[in-house]
């Protein structure tokens, strides 16, 4: 329809807004006034409290895409809400990033030739907090040019103080209740970093390696059925064979079955251990056999579990540096004592080559000929630690540990009695999944940045866990103590963050009234590592739910669906595209293509297409402005007797009624699009065009309302303009808003649809669109005057005309409309309803050209449209070409089709 010009003034006087629309200014302006007046937590004591906390960015961290997704959300649903006059509380504050923080500060060190291991550990903190101080404010400086409406003056941090004597006592509770315990177990171990980290610090990469079959003969003379002496094992890492203690194999597999239970000999060690019957072994696999290695694959752990074998008796055969050691039985031959794994690989591939204990992998070229390679080329996929840079090794170590699958149980509840609603509701299942097969959850890190674990330990191994060294050492009489050195996993302090940040252990007017939380808003990658935790921990210490709804949001990807990486160079700036665009547009957009169930595919485009649509507004403004339309002063709708002043009226209560419904299912996609719609088409294209040259003073009077209306309904998605025209509104009429923008309420039209209205402005428009639709068909001039014949009167036309002629006149551009027959002649015809209207085209255009010229390029699009639909219907095409090409080939088919359509109906209008 019209571009974002319509609206600008034509002969207008000046108004108090600068001509071209420009975010910079505004932005910063805006934002300093709202935090510096304490505008983001009005102090509404006896309102209903709406509370939701932000998944605390590391304090090491910068704004990423997601984050402008993640925060977005939060900040549109915490505006809506205030705006409703809610006690509205975002939880604001940075989490202390454990292992990222230390690595920053350690190469900070390091770059002045100064090592971690130089100082004491208190003088490292000291300059973890110095760091802190000066450099890790980044991320919430850049929330604030987000336009995120947090409670700064509660800012929190996992290692305040507070925080700290919260997380002690969570650990000193659960040990107590034996849901906190040390144990030998595998865990992910970095060897770079030399601690264990989580699955979430896990990245996985196709790394190009081998497959490497083996012979380990049978002990004692023990041969299979077969006659065979030995087992073949095949295996990717050669170097854990070290620390074999069993083959396994299936127990109804009949090729092994006489061998159960027998002996059989690792050759490099010369190491004795079982046959096992275990179902982890597949019989379709390989040779069927899988050596098992319990200290160095979480598989193979389990497997050894089950086959009697005791952690604390499991072989450990690297270091924390991932270089062999001697294990427990002494049996590593000395000459592979230190080498780095991955050099002990190669050194036992030859050893058992040498031996006769490889079995070589046989390749044949086209010929028929036959070459030999020690190992069967795979792609692999392999963990790397996404800080330490180098692959992750499975490691057999003490942690401490939480009994997740006890603390797993009452948040299931609470999902299934409806208690916690996950949205979308698709989500429930992976829930379950996950945490009905939840693993205990290590939470101890070999790092000295965190929160220190409160236990230490007298000789002999015996723990005194509590909250003070002093209750310790209470506890243990005169036995020397030795704290240990580990500090917990930052997800555990993080997982009280819905309460914790309100006081919590202490008895606050906040925990009372903002516990428990109203929404959690998180992606969806962290539901097990963040929010199912923050559930067990908030029913377990607060015997409630810590957040009503959690509501999971998708990805944020590139253009063309790929995941953004680094690697691959298609990582977007949010901050250039603020830069760019402004916060407004990439929050709109944002929320616009935030559907629930899919990622988001990153448009730089549809960002710039909603800088253009905040610039609508604003020229809009400027138009109402100049009109001598200014600020409404009642939140009802004004009184309206004209069809067009009643329409535009009822067109605010059911927008506003439909934005309602789409925030309240939490479709941030659906109250976008229904502000956008209202704003562009009903308000700029429409209302303003139909009054335009009639500013009655009742029509200034909606209109100014209307604005108002607008300002209010779209400011939780676009804060910053909003707010800059709610004034700069108010000005017209030289006077003051009585309050800011972000704190006015919602919407309360107290008006209803006028149906009659309703339908009077809806024949208008459809009349104005098929005129224009028509002049467009045949190649006239939109802006081409012209006259119609209306012969049958059988709908509402006659008096719509009469009341609205000079709006017709000026918006559809019908000079003259005649109650008669047509003159003959050629003509076009127009349907509106039930009114047909003619208009002649004598003079106007050469009618055999035109029909000569639309059958032409309706012949054309009939042919592409059926070449490409042979095309899309051929299997073969579909499966096999690029999904761009088929996307493509289906966008084609679609415009032919519909060009099909459209020519067809210009050539019936001429008859």
């Amino acid at each position: 329809m019209s571009d974002s010009s319509d609206t600008t003034p034509e002969a207008a006087t000046e108004t108090g807004l600068a001509k071209t629309f420009d975010p910079a200014g505004i932005e910063a302006k805006w934002y300093a006034h709202w935090e510096q007046g304490g505008l983001f937590r009005p102090a509404r004591p006896d309102a209903a409290p709406f509370t939701i906390v932000n998944p605390p960015p590391n304090v090491t961290g910068s704004l990423h895409i997601g984050h402008a997704l993640d925060n977005t959300l939060q900040d549109i649903v915490i505006r809506y809400e205030r705006m409703r006059g809610k006690d509205a509380l975002w939880v604001v504050g940075t989490d202390h990033a454990g292992i990222a923080t230390q690595m920053v500060v350690e190469r900070n060190l390091n770059s002045q030739g100064v090592k971690r291991t130089d100082m004491t550990r208190d003088e490292f903190l000291a300059h973890v907090w110095e760091w802190k101080a000066e450099s890790g404010g980044t991320i919430t400086r850049q929330l604030r040019r987000l336009g995120c409406s947090m409670d700064w003056s509660r800012e929190q941090f996992t290692m305040d103080p507070h925080f700290t004597k919260a997380v002690v006592k969570v650990f000193v509770d659960l040990f107590n209740k034996g849901l906190i315990y040390r144990d030998k177990r595998l865990v992910n171990w970095d060897p770079a970093l030399k601690t264990a980290i989580s699955d979430l610090e896990v990245e996985t990469r196709e790394v190009q390696g081998g497959f490497w079959h083996f012979r380990y003969p049978l002990a004692d003379g023990v041969t299979l059925d077969s006659g065979q002496d030995y087992i073949e094992v095949a295996t990717t890492r050669p170097e854990t064979m070290l620390a074999d203690m069993a083959v396994a194999v299936h127990p109804d597999d009949e090729r092994y079955r006489s061998v159960i239970g027998k002996d059989i000999l690792q050759p490099i060690t010369g190491r004795r251990f079982r046959i096992v019957a275990d179902e982890h072994a597949d019989p379709e696999l390989g040779s069927g056999a899988v050596k098992i290695t319990p200290g160095h694959d979480f598989n193979d752990f389990d497997v050894g579990r089950r086959a009697g074998i005791a952690a604390g008796d499991m072989l450990n055969m690297l270091d924390g540096e991932a270089r062999v050691v001697q294990t427990a039985d002494g049996l590593i031959p000395e000459n592979y004592l230190g080498m780095d794994r991955f050099e002990a690989r190669d050194m036992i591939v030859a050893e058992m080559k040498s031996l006769g204990f490889l079995i070589s992998h046989v390749t044949r070229d086209k010929e028929g000929n036959e070459t030999e390679h020690d190992a069967e080329p795979r792609t692999i996929q392999t963990p790397y630690g996404d800080r330490g840079g180098v692959v992750i090794e499975p490691w057999l170590t003490d942690q401490w540990y939480v009994d997740a699958e006890t603390l797993a149980q009452p948040p299931m509840q609470a999902v299934r009695d409806g208690r916690i609603e996950i949205v979308p509701k698709t989500w429930e299942k992976t829930f379950f999944n996950w945490m009905e097969n939840i693993q205990p959850w290590c939470v101890s890190r070999q790092l000295w940045w965190g929160h220190q674990i409160p236990a230490w330990y007298a000789d002999g191994g015996k723990v005194f866990v509590a909250q003070t060294e002093e209750e310790a050492q209470a506890m243990a009489g005169s036995k020397t103590l030795t704290r240990d050195p580990d500090v917990l996993d930052t997800w555990f302090s993080s997982a009280l963050w819905p309460f914790a940040t309100l006081g919590w252990p202490d008895d606050t007017e906040l925990v009372r009234k903002h516990y428990p939380n109203d929404l959690l808003i998180s992606g969806f990658d962290i539901l097990f590592f963040w929010d199912a935790r923050m559930a067990m921990q908030g029913m377990e210490f607060m015997g409630e739910v810590p957040w009503k709804k959690l509501y999971l949001h998708g990805l944020v990807r590139a253009a063309d669906g790929a995941k953004m990486s680094k690697s691959k160079g298609n990582v977007v700036d949010p901050l250039g595209l603020i830069e760019q665009y402004g916060a407004d547009a990439l929050r709109f957009f944002m929320a616009a293509m935030e559907s629930q169930g899919r990622d988001v595919k990153m448009d730089e485009r549809r960002v710039e297409g909603y800088r253009n649509f905040a610039t609508k507004l604003w020229n809009a403004a400027r138009f109402c402005q100049s009109n001598g339309i200014g600020a409404s002063a009642t939140l009802a709708a004004p009184v309206a007797t004209s069809a067009v002043n009643k329409w535009i009226i009822g067109e605010v209560v059911e927008t506003a009624a439909a934005l309602d419904q789409a925030m309240a299912d939490l479709r941030f996609d659906a109250a976008a699009n229904t502000i956008y719609h209202f704003v562009w088409d009903q308000f700029c294209d429409w209302y303003i065009e139909l009054v335009k040259g009639n500013f009655d003073e009742e029509t200034k009077t909606v209109a100014g309302w209307v604005l108002d209306q607008i300002l209010v309904m779209l400011h939780p998605f676009m804060p910053f303009i909003t707010e800059e025209l709610w004034h700069a509104q108010a000005a017209v009429s030289g006077s003051e808003r009585p309050y800011e923008l972000i704190i006015a309420k919602w919407p309360e039209p107290a008006a209803t649809v006028d149906a009659a209205a309703k339908a009077e402005v809806e024949w208008l428009i459809a009349l104005t669109s098929a005129l224009r639709g028509a002049k467009n068909e045949l190649g006239l001039a939109p802006g081409a005057k012209l006259e119609a014949w209306l012969t049958s009167t059988a709908g509402p036309a006659h008096g719509i005309i009469e009341r609205n002629f000079p709006a017709i006149d000026r918006v559809a551009r019908l000079s003259a409309v005649h109650f008669e027959q047509a003159p003959a002649g050629a003509a076009m015809q127009v349907n509106v309803g039930e009114d047909t209207f003619v208009i002649p085209l004598e003079g106007l255009i050469d009618v055999d050209a035109e029909k000569a010229r639309l059958t032409k390029a309706r012949i054309v699009s009939e042919k592409e449209r059926d070449s490409l639909a042979k095309r899309l219907e051929n299997p073969s095409f579909v499966e096999r070409a690029k999904p761009e090409a088929v996307d493509k080939a289906r966008a084609d088919h679609a415009h032919h089709a519909a060009e099909v359509e459209r020519l067809g109906a210009a050539l019936e209008r001429l008859g």
